[in-house]
């Protein structure tokens, strides 16, 4: 089966816990399952996407990794974590500035061994996946052989990380007596939430699977999550109805943009820290949590009963402007 077909690289199944104090804010039960606890160095949804993606890379003889994302990028610092657990290279394009502080995952790449190329967010946005064939021919000359993740591992064998974490949600409620009819998470690159969704469809699960965009738009995700949905399909062979209108992203948490954050998304995160001692990040996972509480507020999950938050991780990206503003 192709869900076995990956290495071993987190720490898994995640727990799921209730979050007793909220629940009794809100009014509903909230469960967060703790992605946040896959590892330490790989903490966090990224490493479940790899434990596929890289096990195609090994399949494939390669001995080097190449992928991209934002200076803060989880992703990229579980790749060169990854990338140094395997005895592989890491090449990580970063779209940032050389006066950029050295801390957090930015920090961790470099102490992690991670060859980086600094870009432009123009160049980012728009010659990226040229970037990385550079540096992959770059490489060969080198006499590497180069595998290319994209942003966030977020393609189809990337994506089957959350099918798989599907599968173990599915049986994690089993042995809880739990029904979850709601299942939240943050989108940011589509791979999280499509393999989620995808599970919940193959195994004709009855909750429904809603994804809160941290950056872009509704519409901007609902084009990625359809793509990624046709390429799972193609990897594993079961389809599933496809309908972009059955596809529940709730957008308008984006805020001042990617990785920028709100005064009340912070006081948020302040918020949630004191009262259940679970901290959560400025980039994905606060604004998430941000935007699951005020659509529960707004009646949007009024039909649900029994609410799953998936955690993420991102502990590592807070940067100096957003810890000034929990002292500020």
């Amino acid at each position: 089966m192709i869900l076995q077909n990956k290495i071993k690289l987190a720490n898994l199944p995640t727990r799921i816990e209730k979050s007793e104090k909220l629940s009794k804010e809100l009014g509903k039960n909230i469960y967060i399952k703790r992605d946040d606890e896959t590892g330490t160095e790989v903490s966090g949804n990224k490493v479940r996407k790899l434990e596929f993606a890289v096990k195609e890379a090994l399949d494939n003889n390669c001995d080097y990794l190449i992928t991209c994302g934002g200076i803060q990028s989880n992703h990229a610092r579980a790749t060169a974590a990854v990338a140094a657990k395997l005895g592989m290279g890491s090449y990580l394009v970063l779209r940032g500035r050389e006066d950029n502080d050295l801390e957090g995952n930015f920090f961790l790449d470099k102490l992690l061994g991670a060859r980086i190329r600094l870009i432009t967010a123009e160049e980012y946005s728009n010659h990226r996946s040229e970037i990385m064939e550079e540096i992959k021919n770059e490489l060969l000359k080198e006499g590497h052989k180069a595998y290319i993740l994209p942003e966030g591992a977020s393609n189809g064998i990337g994506s089957l990380g959350y099918y798989n974490a599907m599968l173990e949600i599915l049986e994690q409620q089993k042995q809880m007596g739990v029904k979850f009819d709601a299942i939240v998470c943050s989108v940011g690159s589509g791979g999280t939430y499509s393999g989620l969704y995808y599970g919940n469809k193959v195994k004709k699960n009855e909750a429904v699977v809603y994804g809160i965009n941290i950056a872009g738009d509704k519409e901007y995700f609902l084009n990625i999550v359809e793509s990624l949905l046709h390429e799972l399909v193609r990897y594993t062979g079961e389809e599933i109805h496809i309908d972009r209108n059955h596809i529940d992203i709730i957008d308008g948490y984006a805020g001042l943009g990617y990785a920028i954050s709100r005064s009340e998304e912070i006081e948020f995160i302040k918020h949630l820290a004191q009262l259940e001692g679970i901290i959560l990040d400025p980039v994905y996972t606060g604004k998430a949590m941000y935007g699951l509480v005020q659509e529960i507020k707004k009646g949007t999950f009024d039909k649900h009963d029994n609410i799953l938050f998936i955690h993420t991780g991102g502990i590592f990206g807070w940067n100096a402007v957003q810890r000034s503003m929990i002292e500020g």
